[in-house]
């Protein structure tokens, strides 16, 4: 079992969703356009109806990879493709997707430890055909980062619907949060540590790499400018989302089987 040595005052990546004030992408990031057609921006349901949301990754034509606090407590789930998403009325957003689907969670995910087991999928109710689909990485792929000399020349491409900007709460009113799909290209700060443990990254998050924030929950950071999904965009630790990104890892042995489960 993973037992990351932090206690991490986490600011979760995950916003409700507010029909007068939308749940917030990537900062310090560019528009994505078509290049990750297969990154989606997800709405969780629970009994009261549209509740959070999050972004994820097709990783096939029915299986949406995402965190585990994006689909923990959902009964069901929306789902967009589209890369603009701020035209509300003709989107139907944020009560019917592109398609739905059904959220599953890890089955050792515990609320009040999130960071332990982050990682969820979504299975679709139809199938969405595109010419590629995000990856899983091989076993313990990413052990190999820690190893090389200048790891702050490690690259990921991080892609989702977040908050492009996020100020202090006395400052909140100035927060962009636009439905786009957008995308930075964070380095690798940290991975093996004491903090980070062997399940999570940490990954830049500043104006010349650009990094992750609010709705970025679940999204895909890809190993370099492949498919490869290294980990899902799991936590921060300021709300601002400011320095570093936590990313949680999917190579582990435990994680690709519960995602490979639905797979198969």
């Amino acid at each position: 079992m993973r037992r990351p040595a932090f206690a991490v005052a986490a600011v979760a990546a995950l916003l409700l969703v507010s029909m007068a004030s939308p749940a917030q992408a990537i900062t310090d990031g560019v528009p994505d356009g078509d290049d990750h057609p297969q990154v989606g921006l997800m709405v969780a349901f629970d009994a009261d109806g549209p509740a959070w949301r999050c972004s994820g990754t097709l990783i096939s034509p029915t299986v949406y990879l995402t965190a585990g606090h994006c689909t923990y407590g959902a009964t069901h789930v929306e789902i967009w493709f589209g890369d603009d998403i701020r035209d509300a009325a003709a989107n139907s957003y944020p009560t019917t997707g592109d398609v739905s689907g059904t959220p599953y969670t890890h089955p050792q995910y515990d609320d009040a430890a999130f960071y332990l087991y982050d990682v969820g999928v979504v299975v679709l109710d139809e199938p969405v055909i595109l010419p590629e689909y995000g990856t899983l990485p091989t076993l313990n792929l990413l052990d190999t980062l820690g190893a090389k000399s200048g790891k702050k020349n490690v690259t990921f491409t991080a892609v989702g619907y977040g908050l492009q900007k996020s100020f202090p709460d006395a400052a909140s009113w100035k927060d962009q949060a636009e439905r786009l799909r957008m995308v930075s290209y964070p380095k690798l700060n940290q991975i093996n540590t004491g903090f980070t443990g062997d399940g999570s990254l940490l990954l830049s998050n500043n104006a010349h790499t650009g990094g992750t924030c609010s709705g970025d929950s679940g999204g895909p950071n890809f190993l370099g400018d492949s498919l490869v999904i290294a980990g899902v965009t799991s936590f921060g630790l300021n709300s601002t989302c400011a320095g570093t990104g936590g990313v949680y890892r999917v190579d582990r042995a435990d994680d690709l089987a519960f995602i490979g489960s639905f797979l198969d």
